[in-house]
């Protein structure tokens, strides 16, 4: 790796990023405590001879068995490096499609060292884009938990001394992260497949869906709109949750310096991988190894809020960060990100919240840029251990190919596209675009970066519903052609495993252009997609369980305050309390392997807290400790 380049004075961290972290991290303490102490004990085990010289011989015959050659050679014996290879490869998705031939390179590239390196496990990965107003829809965030499940089965043969993890969709990467933290004494490296070129611009695209939405073009023009923006392998261009958790993984110190966006064909793409490769095996030969538990920390953590907040990234992650966090015994909130969202400038604009991709971000300076300029400003923690080694200024620079040799060089002190990528001296906006909502409706989720300021404060009567179908007939019928704030319900973790509810998106698009205040309000999901409707999501409590949204009816006021962060029902408090709170428990209907997710329909937790199946996971040493429901007192 090249060194770590360091200003002369290192700049001070921001008060609010320092209070925050602090908080934090005594929050946290006696998770992380444990925590770490289970993987410390996991790695003195390793600290004299490899994982696998323990096995027994028949133990280790079976692991044996299917090498050949100098792998063969290498695994029989008490010392060299021997890597796992966990994957997300399927040929159906465009994201997963290019790590088709990656086992086979990073194979060669442990060899080259000698090093072994093997599949150790595959990883379900799923289109949130195909499943989009489907059955298969409900299954989506608990993939992220079979993810974690199925990285842990992979690793769990205990012949491994590092891994490297494929992935990059919306669920995959925090379900391999969260896996893999319970191998915390392991070094790892989360290894991208990069985003497809650009195609037919993501404003087009927008415009196209509203129409069709609107009746104004049919099927086929709508079809060969999306066909154009979604056509090669490769990630889907738009910033939405498969391109936040990119950003995350370089900032957050998992990926190789500027990993994030290199173009699948790209030469520089193998160049990575193989590096990563090296890298790994180099970390645990090392007479000083570190595993991935060390990495994520709480300062990393809060990185990871400060760079998804500076870019506008998706909303997903104010579950996904908080589930991957407690993985590592670190416990985040919401009120850490709004805090935090309050301070940290936005200097990105990719779409939703722009015109641009994320290829245009990536040629403007990308993630190398964002943490320069963040470092610079103060709204970075340096100190922080990464997959390069110490210190964050590494990922200050981008990798190059010099005579077919990789390189880190420093990014340019400037953007390449100042309409895209801003310093955070000269932000697009002074704060982060995300806030937190509280009031008489519970406690939820809303991204303003792409919300116009005439539609920050909505106060409009209620129209409900229980699903999408439902609204869109509304919709068709013209029953919606006012102001209004749409509620959708009983679509929360525990009610059908939260969905995301794009179906709604152009439609509401349009009631907005035909000149009505619009708001939604649901305890489902919209993510990286999220855009110019002002949308309450994420509510907490949730419908079936009783939660205040449950009471609303047709015609109710509510009022929506993204300035002041307020979410309210504007209806008597004697009369609400005296409503019924028996909200419809939605049935657990056969088909579609829904049944097969009951039990983790009964067990997953809070969107506040994660929305994870395996309570607090990290969060105490020995023990989980649930917290306890929001009263409705509490949500006012």
């Amino acid at each position: 790796m090249a060194p770590a380049v360091h200003p002369a004075l290192p700049p001070a961290i921001h008060p609010v990023l320092d209070q925050v972290t602090a908080r934090v991290t005594e929050r946290s303490r006696a998770g992380r405590t444990g925590y770490l102490q289970r993987t410390a004990r996991a790695a003195s085990e390793l600290s004299l001879r490899p994982a696998r010289t323990d096995l027994g011989c028949s133990n280790l015959a079976h692991a044996v068995a299917a090498c050949g050659g100098a792998d063969r050679t290498v695994m029989s014996a008490t010392t060299g490096v021997s890597l796992g290879i966990v994957t997300s490869y399927n040929d159906m998705l465009s994201a997963h499609a290019p790590f088709e031939h990656y086992p086979e390179q990073v194979k060669q590239s442990a060899r080259s060292l000698g090093a072994v390196a093997r599949v150790a496990g595959g990883v379900p990965a799923m289109c949130d884009g195909i499943t989009q107003g489907r059955a298969g829809m409900e299954l989506s965030l608990f993939s992220r938990d079979v993810i974690a499940m199925s990285t842990a089965i992979a690793l769990s043969h205990d012949v491994f001394d590092g891994a490297l993890l494929l992935g990059v969709c919306d669920k995959i990467v925090p379900g391999l992260v969260a896996g893999a933290l319970s191998f915390g004494h392991l070094p790892m490296a989360l290894v991208p497949a990069g985003p497809m070129a650009s195609g037919r611009s993501n404003a087009d695209k927008a415009e196209t869906r509203r129409a069709f939405a609107a009746g104004d073009v049919g099927r086929d023009e709508l079809l060969g709109s999306e066909v154009a923006s979604y056509h090669s392998p490769g990630t889907c261009t738009f910033y939405g949750t498969a391109n936040s958790n990119q950003l995350l993984m370089d900032v957050m110190g998992l990926h190789l310096p500027g990993a994030a966006f290199v173009h699948p064909d790209d030469p520089l793409r193998e160049a990575l991988t193989a590096a990563a490769t090296e890298r790994v095996a180099e970390i645990a030969a090392s007479e000083s190894p570190y595993g991935i538990g060390q990495v994520v920390s709480e300062k990393s953590v809060v990185n990871g809020v400060v760079a998804l907040l500076a870019t506008g990234g998706s909303t997903n992650h104010t579950m996904h960060l908080i589930s991957m966090a407690a993985a590592a015994g670190v416990d985040l909130t919401w009120d850490d990100f709004d805090d935090l969202s309050a301070v940290v400038p936005s200097i990105a604009r990719m779409y939703p919240n722009g015109s641009a991709d994320v290829n245009h971000f990536h040629a403007a300076g990308g993630t190398a840029f964002v943490v320069r300029t963040l470092l610079d400003h103060g709204l970075l923690h340096d100190d922080v251990l990464t997959l390069a080694g110490e210190g964050l200024r590494r990922y200050a620079q981008r990798p190059v190919l010099v005579e077919g040799r990789l390189e880190f060089v420093d990014v340019a002190a400037t953007s390449g596209d100042p309409t895209v990528l801003r310093s955070a001296g000269d932000p697009f906006t002074v704060d982060g675009g995300l806030r937190i909502l509280r009031g008489s409706l519970g406690h939820a989720v809303i991204k303003v970066s792409a919300v116009a300021d005439a539609h920050r404060v909505i106060e409009a009567p209620s129209r409900v519903f229980t699903d999408q179908v439902g609204f869109l007939q509304a919709f068709s019928r013209r029953e919606l052609d006012r102001d209004v704030v749409v509620v959708i319900r009983e679509q929360g973790p525990s009610a059908n495993g939260m969905p995301e509810l794009h179906a709604l998106t152009p439609s509401l698009g349009v009631l907005q252009k035909r000149g009505y205040a619009v708001a939604l309000v649901t305890d489902g999901r919209m993510s990286g997609a999220s855009g110019a409707i002002p949308a309450a999501i994420h509510v907490t409590p949730e419908s079936v369980h009783a939660g205040p949204i449950s009471k609303v009816r047709d015609g109710d006021v509510i009022r929506l305050d993204s300035l002041t962060g307020r979410l309210d029902l504007l209806v008597d408090a004697d009369e609400l309390a005296a409503r019924p709170s028996s909200p419809r428990v939605t049935a657990d209907e056969p088909g579609t392997g829904r049944e097969l997710f009951a039990p983790m329909r009964a067990a997953v937790g809070r969107a506040d807290e994660g929305a994870h199946v395996f309570g607090h996971l990290g969060l105490a040493p020995d023990h989980a400790t649930p917290a306890p429901a929001l009263s409705h007192e509490e949500t006012r």
